[in-house]
């Protein structure tokens, strides 16, 4: 299982690096998500999750997950789709003012 995580990791992480060094804006704002949510999954692997174990603390009970990162990873999701939100509003305005939705469209190339 750890291993099917990891490469999940590892693609997430390398298909995001790739969108965003592409000219384009709309692949750039899909490479920042796809790299949010390696993160978000890194924190939750990081979280150690158990399937035996329940995600609330109850008293008395010893294995149990840690409910921390689960909170952190649910606040993430909601920054990550305002940003995500921002960024295309963003990209939109400029490509309406430009014309192009090259990254750099209003300078050299």
């Amino acid at each position: 299982m750890e291993a099917l995580v990891s490469v999940a990791l590892g693609l997430l992480t390398a298909c995001g690096v790739y969108l965003i060094l592409r000219p384009t804006t709309f692949s750039v704002i899909l490479g920042l998500s796809l790299l949010s949510y390696a993160v978000n999954v890194l924190i939750f692997v990081g979280a150690r999750l158990k399937s035996t174990a329940p995600p609330l603390t109850i008293p008395g009970l010893s294995n149990q997950t840690d409910p921390l990162p689960q909170a952190l990873v649910l606040t993430a999701i909601v920054i990550g789709f305002g940003m995500t939100a921002y960024l295309v509003a963003l990209a939109l305005k400029s490509k309406a003012e430009s014309g192009s939705d090259h990254v750099n469209a209003g300078g050299e190339r």
